[in-house]
């Protein structure tokens, strides 16, 4: 379990914040240098060096919006020209791309982040400007709901591996649906009739609560709550969901812990954005109360099994059920070792849950609930100064990445062993590189009591 450091401040981690965007910086100019783009996307370190791995281009997107970020800490405008002029030069095919379920990933991280910093006078005003950031976003968020599935009793967008497939990961993508109906879009289907990208993002963000998220409930035999599968599967002819399955967790029946950070993160994000829409807005599905309790129970359900089933430092391993886990020992009552004969650690888990942990605590703190939000806000604090530190923060200047062991697919083998024997360690991914930046700004903006970060801005 998680040893949560009570008296932990944001304002704590302002020297370890300060390393690393100086690191960030270093790491930023030598990818864009070193890096041969003729190879797709940078997807994972080998040896320390960025290295792209063809499943789906949906890091990419988080490469641009890295520097993007690390114009918004510092002001660095080497770094916001490589965001923006790469955004502009490569990121147009994720706008369009009808095949993946990443348009939450790719095109926030970059059209998003850009648009936001001119409507914060972080950039110059320039209508044509924010209008071409709109637009990305409103196609994209048109585009990923029109990848839907009907389910019985509502629907989701379903995964790269088809439409029986409901990915936990996929509720972040939910944003950018969020978002493009903010602006004012819809998604135009035969006939000329328009899909509500509210109603699909609601429908989505419910199917994921029910389906991928346990909560003690009788389900099956292992029904832990805030337990989470990866993947759950449907019958695509009567809509009825069938069981849950995994693709990078050890299996079904087991948590893969960066799938669990993406609901930790994912719903406490749309709590956020739900108090920005009127009852008028959300009574045709179901109103305000019954949305805002579904999404609490699924976000407290697995922030409180990810706090007591993390070691104490608070990195989790990549799966709480890995097969080699109890050759351990007690390992969830000491640190996480990365180093280790058994299975590896996956540091992006953790930094994505930071984030998750921390908008959670404000959410509750904000309702009313100051106990349970403290626990989350303190919980958060915790893991982000663990992280921020070696031996998880990377200070080699000669390695690429920004995050140390962070673990891409245990199960394929995809990850870097260094060492004979041992499991994967020492290596970063661009998802894990970019939610550390957004958990560190995220943490300077609340130390600085600058404006409160969000994707709905």
């Amino acid at each position: 379990m998680i040893q949560i450091n009570p008296s932990l401040t944001p304002a704590d981690l302002t020297s370890k914040l300060d390393q690393f965007f100086a690191l960030a910086k270093t790491k930023i100019t030598t990818l864009d240098r070193e890096y041969d783009e003729s190879k797709g996307s940078p997807v994972f370190t080998t040896a320390g060096k960025y290295t792209t791995r063809g499943w789906t281009e949906w890091t990419e997107g988080f490469r641009y919006g890295i520097a993007i970020l690390h114009f918004d800490a510092t002001g660095d405008e080497e770094s916001l020209e490589s965001g923006r002029n790469n955004t502009i030069r490569r990121m147009a095919t994720h706008v369009s791309h009808i095949g993946v379920h990443d348009h939450g990933f790719n095109n926030l991280s970059t059209y998003g982040n850009l648009r936001r910093l001119m409507l914060e006078g972080r950039l110059p005003q320039n209508d044509w400007e924010q209008h071409f950031y709109e637009l990305a976003i409103k196609t994209s968020g048109a585009v990923q709901a029109a990848r839907w599935t009907q389910r019985q009793g509502g629907g989701f967008i379903h995964s790269f591996n088809g439409p029986h497939s409901l990915f936990v990961d996929t509720i972040r993508s939910c944003r950018i649906l969020m978002k493009a109906h903010q602006l004012g879009h819809v998604l135009m289907a035969e006939g000329d009739k328009p899909i509500s990208l509210l109603e699909r993002a609601l429908q989505h963000i419910e199917s994921t609560a029910l389906c991928s998220v346990f909560y003690g409930e009788g389900r099956d035999s292992y029904d832990e709550r805030g337990r989470t599968t990866h993947e759950a599967i449907f019958n695509t002819t009567d809509g009825a969901y069938r069981c849950p399955n995994s693709q990078q967790g050890y299996t079904g029946f087991s948590t893969w812990t960066r799938g669990q950070a993406w609901a930790v993160v994912g719903f406490a994000e749309e709590l956020e954005l739900l108090e920005t829409l009127t009852d008028e807005e959300l009574a045709p599905y179901g109103g305000r109360d019954a949305i805002e309790k579904m999404m609490l129970k699924a976000a407290t359900a697995t922030a409180d099994h990810f706090i007591a089933n993390t070691p104490t430092c608070g990195i989790p391993y990549w799966d709480t059920g890995a097969p080699k886990l109890h050759l351990l020992g007690d390992y969830q009552d000491r640190p996480a070792e990365p180093v280790n004969p058994y299975e590896p650690v996956d540091s992006s888990a953790a930094a994505i849950d930071a984030q998750g942990l921390l908008r959670l605590g404000t959410y509750l703190k904000k309702h009313g609930q100051t106990e349970q939000g403290n626990r989350y806000l303190q919980a958060g604090l915790t893991v982000a100064n663990t992280l921020f530190a070696e031996p998880y923060l990377s200070t080699d200047e000669a390695h690429h990445g920004l995050l140390l062991h962070s673990i891409y697919h245990e199960p394929n083998g995809w990850d870097h062993k260094p060492e004979p024997g041992k499991a994967a360690y020492g290596e970063s991914s661009m998802w894990g590189d970019y939610h550390a930046m957004e958990l560190a700004v995220y943490l300077q903006r609340l130390i600085k009591n600058d404006p409160y970060l969000t994707f709905f801005a």
